[in-house]
């Protein structure tokens, strides 16, 4: 591939960080074209935000659809990227008939298990050799209160052990392939030892797991920094792997439900900036166990924090502005690497 030539002297993000870390971004079937120079230029690893799910990959039984999957690894090879699996078990976005009987009622154990074997090694052994990672199962641990893990029906009905099946059936696919569990609010004290204590589960009964996936999806004040800090000491302690999987920082705090503001208003972009600073500056620091960074997105053209949590409300979380010009956050981040 020939080397695009920084345009008016903007480095290559992921080059700038190339003794750290990979710089990743999560893209769809519009993006892999709208974003296609942006992508080739700034990022070398790339996640399908929704084309590997269940529900896209397998929507009826025995019914796979390749197609969108198949193109974001044309253009990862293409391109000279790697490829993050993003993912396999999840209890969202995972089509109904998976956990239903044929002639009706809920599928027993014995068939889940089944239907989860069957659709992992499909989809891994597919991709085996393209894909360095995968987020193997995604957010089953709970939130809040005394429980481990969120209610699913991945839980009700194979019990609390479809977490480690799910490895073991990844790991027979791509013996190679690094596997990861995945999961938001990670450096909230409360769910980061619930996910430790998840994920040493796991690892003291031998399941073939790597790393933890810190989804970070951040705003301008939470997490505090403190707390991130502890979350990646703590995930480290475990020998394990820690990739920072859906980087994105919100311009809004939490509680600000505003649907008016055409453009960030004064000051957001600045304290965004100082916030990516800071961040990238933690992960350079535990560049021994943070070996991967991907932003969930890549400018600000797009992102699914558009109108989410809140309805007619545009959002502003990423490096590069809606017209895939950097903002004062990638310049801090360019200077995190430089120093």
């Amino acid at each position: 591939m020939t080397q695009l030539q920084p345009k008016d002297n903007v480095p290559s993000l992921h080059e700038t960080f190339q003794a750290h870390f990979r710089v990743g971004a999560a893209v769809n079937p519009v993006t892999l074209v709208s974003q296609r120079e942006l992508l080739s230029r700034h990022f070398n690893s790339v996640t399908a935000e929704n084309e590997m799910k269940f529900e896209r990959l397998q929507p009826e039984e025995g019914r796979f659809t390749f197609e969108h999957a198949d193109n974001l690894i044309d253009f990862a090879t293409s391109h000279g990227m790697g490829v993050r699996g993003h993912t396999l078990i999840w209890h969202n976005q995972t089509p109904a008939w998976v956990f239903e009987h044929r002639e009706g009622g809920p599928a027993d154990r014995q068939t889940l298990l089944a239907r989860m074997q069957s659709h992992i090694e499909t989809v891994v052994s597919r991709y085996k050799g393209l894909i360095y990672a995968w987020d193997v199962v995604n957010e089953a641990v709970s939130d809040s209160g005394g429980e481990l893990l969120r209610p699913s029906k991945w839980l009700d009905i194979a019990g609390e052990d479809f977490i480690a099946k799910a490895f073991e059936y990844a790991h027979a696919a791509d013996p190679n392939a690094l596997l990861f569990y995945n999961d938001y609010n990670e450096s909230v004290p409360e769910k980061r030892e619930k996910i430790y204590a998840l994920v040493r589960s796991l690892k003291d009964k031998g399941v073939p797991i790597h790393g933890i996936g810190l989804q970070a999806h951040w705003n301008l004040e939470h997490p505090a920094l403190d707390d991130i800090r502890q979350a990646i000491e703590r995930y480290a302690s475990l020998g394990l792997k820690l990739h920072v999987t859906e980087l994105d920082v919100s311009v809004f705090r939490h509680e600000d439900r505003r649907t008016d503001l055409k453009r960030p208003e004064a000051g957001m972009l600045e304290r965004q900036a100082e916030r990516y600073g800071q961040m990238f500056r933690l992960f350079k620091e535990y560049d021994g166990h943070v070996d991967s960074v991907t932003f969930w997105g890549a400018a600000d053209d797009y992102t699914w924090l558009d109108h989410f949590p809140v309805r007619g409300r545009k959002n502003w979380p990423f490096l590069f502005d809606a017209a895939h010009q950097p903002k004062p956050s990638y310049w801090n981040v360019i200077d995190v690497a430089r120093s």
